[in-house]
């Protein structure tokens, strides 16, 4: 393991966690439904949604600009329509897609899980000893209401927890 890479945190989970009633003894539990959606940073998002289009057959299912998120983004469907791929590419070149494409280069910038309770999975994962970017949640994508773990927390992955909107509330 890199210096870079650190699982440090994960000690700090102790075996007696109130939560871990469905999980074998002295493991956590699960807090997440499914993965949500895999996030892949682009310089041009038309550009990239007619790529995988074209090469991969998945159709563009859902399209926004987040303004405090710094993105034009795109979900595409793939399979049945329940996995997605996220297209996100930067408005400005200051925002934080900009930054990850200029560090790092196109390519995958985000693992998103499902959650029913960002705000609860949150604390918990605080109580975890594990960092989150947010205080408090923000909007997502479709109304969603999102926050991230700290990729230097998380073995260098950017963990996004996802709470998806109420049927209707978009």
């Amino acid at each position: 393991m890199s210096s870079q890479t650190s699982y440090r945190h994960y000690a700090r989970v102790t075996t007696n966690d109130a939560d871990h009633t469905s999980s074998p003894p002295g493991l956590p539990a699960g807090l997440f439904t499914t993965i949500d959606h895999v996030g892949i940073a682009v310089p041009d998002l038309d550009e990239a949604i007619a790529f995988y289009s074209r090469a991969f057959g998945v159709q563009s299912v859902h399209e926004e600009t987040n303004e405090e998120q710094g993105v034009r983004e795109a979900m595409l469907a793939v399979g049945d329509g329940e996995t997605r791929i996220q297209l996100l590419a930067p408005l400005t070149p200051e925002s934080t897609i900009a930054t990850f494409i200029g560090r790092s280069g196109p390519g995958l910038q985000q693992l998103a899980f499902r959650v029913e309770d960002v705000e609860a999975v949150s604390a918990t994962l605080r109580e975890r000893g594990l960092r989150l970017l947010y205080d408090v949640p923000k909007r997502g994508t479709a109304g969603s209401r999102v926050n991230f773990v700290h990729p230097k927390d998380a073995g260098g992955v950017l963990v996004e927890l996802v709470q998806p909107a109420a049927p209707g509330a978009h």
